[in-house]
C-alpha cells in the first residue's frame, strides 16, 4: 500500500505536537519498518524545510529533511501537475497539487488532519486514527 503523508502529519510527529504525536509515531514506523510504502509531495519538503528551520534551526531543518528523503519516496511536481491542480483547484491550491500528484504516481491513500482541502481528490483521503484503525484490524 503506498500512502502519501500530508505536511501536517509529519509536522505532529518532527514537532511533538500533543495530542497527535502519537499516531504520526505509528505511521512513520510503518513506513521505516517498509509495511506500507511512504511517499511526500515535493512541494511539501520545502514547507516542512521552511517550518522546521523556524522551530529548531536551518541546519537541523536540512538534517531533518535528508532523513525523510532516505525514507519517503517523492511525488514529483511539474508544470502538468501545477496546470491540471489549478483546473481542480478546491478551497487550496496546495492540497490541490498534492492530489493531482497523487493521482500520477497511483498513490493509495492520503493521510492528513485537514480533509477538507481534499474534497476533490480521487484518491482516498483518511485521517491518521482512521488509516490506523483499518491497519490494526
Amino acid at each position: 500500500m503506498k500512502v502519501l503523508l500530508d505536511a501536517n502529519i509529519v509536522l505532529d510527529l518532527l514537532l511533538a505536537r500533543e495530542p497527535f504525536v502519537h499516531n504520526a509515531k505509528e505511521i512513520f514506523l510503518m513506513i521505516e519498518n517498509q509495511e506500507i510504502q511512504g511517499c511526500l509531495c515535493a512541494t511539501s519538503i520545502t514547507t516542512l524545510h521552511y517550518l522546521v528551520g523556524k522551530q529548531i534551526g536551518q541546519s537541523q531543518a536540512d538534517e531533518v529533511i535528508a532523513d525523510l528523503l532516505k525514507i519517503f519516496d517523492i511525488a514529483p511536481v511539474d508544470k502538468e501537475i501545477l496546470l491540471k491542480a489549478l483546473q481542480y483547484n478546491g478551497n487550496d491550491y496546495e492540497d490541490s497539487i498534492i492530489y493531482v500528484a497523487t493521482e500520477e504516481m497511483l498513490i493509495d491513500t492520503i493521510i492528513t488532519r485537514d480533509k477538507r482541502g481534499f474534497k476533490r481528490s480521487n484518491t482516498r483521503v483518511m485521517l491518521p486514527e482512521e488509516f490506523l484503525a483499518i491497519k490494526r484490524s
